[in-house]
This record gives C-alpha cells, structure tokens and sequence, in this order.
C-alpha cells in the first residue's frame, strides 16, 4: 500500500514551498533559462532504494517539461555507484528541484536499509518487525511505506486505527481506582467495534492480567528476553504478543526467539540515518 497521491502531492508543495519560497536566486543569477542537461542521482553507499516515485514528483513539479527515468524501482538494493535514476531537461530547473528530491529520496532510503537491517537479523524466525507512531510530523505516510519497503509491517498509522492502552492510560484510570480487568472492558464496551485492544504491560503478573481480561494484543514494554519468554509461554496463545522498548540490531534476534508475534522498533523511522545519494550534473 503506497501513500495517497493527494497527500503526498500536497507534502511535496509544502517541502518546495520551504525551500523555493524566495526562489533560487543563485541559479536564476548565473544559469540560462534555456540550457539543456541531464542529472544522474547515484547511491554513494549500500542500502534499499526507497522513495524514487516522490522524487519523480518533485522534478516533475518544478518543470512539467523534465523528464525523469528511473533506473531503479523501490525495494532494490543499490550500492556505490548504483545509477538510481537520470532527470532531463533545463539545467535551471533541475538545480531548483535537486535538494527537496534528494532530501525525499535519502530518508526514505535511510528507513527502507535499516528496516532491512532488522528484517534480516530476524530471519527465518516468525516474527514481524513493525513501526510505530515516532515520525517526521507530516511525513508519516512516506517513513511508514519506506518501513514496509525495507520488508517491515505498519503498526497504527493514527490514533483511530485500534486501541492501544499505554502506561498513561493505566495511571490516570488507576488514580481512579481502577484495575486493569476494568480498563479493558471498558474499552472494548466504548471503543468502535471490531478494533483490537492492545495494553502495555511492564511486568509478568501485568501481562497474565491483561490477557485474562479479554485483551487481543499484548504490547511487553522493555522487558528483558527472560521475561518474555516467560510471558509467552504464560500467555500460551490466548493473545498475540508484541515487544517493543530498548530493541537494538544487537538484541533484535533474542527477543524474536523468544516467540513474540511482532517486535515493534521506534528507531526504524526517529533515528534511521539518510542514506548518501546524489546528483551528478552533466552538461550538454
């Protein structure tokens, strides 16, 4: 599932509205409006292509008249010196639009290759690596498609997408004076039907008490591989089994084999590195 075209379409506006808001006034100074060339956008290092379609976009945004052929498709794997695509047309306008492209272009790349990275650690186990709602505002759409070309899975994409009953949650209730057994039904009475009711536990006992309670999905909060394990094998299928808090490429592959259903990891989109892509211009 790609990102709507109306909200990417409108992210792009805004990206080029920031940067071309008072033009470019070095290459409007210096380029003639009328001088042809090409840019070739080339890998600088190994990673997972993501994002070539909204980089099209945004040349395609500035001059109508550029034409853009991708080299690659979102998912390939690219290394240095991996031709990614060329864009042709009026050097002027080319320069316009290289920095917002290669900005799209390098993050999404950046999340697809550590999304990959995780995948891979995990490998062969039956487990899913999913994301979470730790995005660039207005850019979630886009970093949650690049999770799932790296070979992630989408956690909620807002708010409304399920109920999930986080440790802040649990203290305000429980100020009240109520329990968790409490809490979840009352969810699952309030809430729109057929959504799943997710809680965060931190501890053993917590996890026995939600699942008990009816909860569809258990979210283990920075629990070490031990307990986990010994909550799944409390749970013993009554629920499925999310971890999530403190996850590193180091311990990625112990939590898995742990039998957890989904492995949930904030870094894929809050702290993955863009990835070294650029723009060679050549000069007809």
């Amino acid at each position: 599932m790609s990102p709507t075209k109306l909200w990417v379409e409108e992210i792009i506006d805004l990206a080029l509205a920031e940067d071309l808001g008072k033009g470019d006034v070095t290459t409007e100074a210096l380029i003639p409006g009328d001088q042809q060339g090409t840019g070739i956008i080339v890998a600088k290092e190994e990673g997972i292509l993501a994002g070539i379609g909204v980089t099209t976009r945004v040349f395609q945004r500035v001059d109508p008249e550029l034409k853009v052929d991708s080299l690659r498709v979102d998912g390939t794997k690219v290394k240095p010196g991996s031709k990614v695509a060329k864009v042709s047309g009026k050097i002027a306008s080319i320069l316009k639009a290289e920095r917002v492209a290669l900005n799209f272009l390098q993050r999404l790349s950046g999340i697809a290759s550590e999304t990959n990275r995780y995948v891979a650690k995990v490998e062969g186990l039956p487990v899913r690596i999913m994301d979470t709602r730790k995005t660039t505002p207005s850019l979630r759409s886009l970093e949650k498609y690049a999770v799932r070309v790296g070979g992630g899975t989408s956690h909620r994409m807002n708010l409304g997408d399920g109920v999930l009953i986080k440790d802040n949650h649990l203290a305000a209730l429980r100020s009240q004076g109520w329990n968790i057994k409490e809490i979840i039904t009352k969810a699952k009475q309030s809430a729109p039907q057929l959504l799943p009711v997710e809680v965060e536990v931190k501890t053993v006992p917590e996890a026995l008490e939600a699942v008990e309670a009816g909860a569809d999905i258990i979210m283990l909060d920075n629990m070490n591989p031990e307990d986990i394990r010994k909550a799944v094998k409390s749970i013993h299928g009554r629920a499925l089994i999310e971890a999530s808090g403190g996850i590193t490429l180091d311990n990625v592959r112990a939590i898995a084999e742990t039998g957890v259903n989904f492995i949930s990891i904030g870094a894929l989109t809050h702290s993955a590195r863009a990835l070294d892509i650029s723009l060679e211009l050549e000069v007809k």
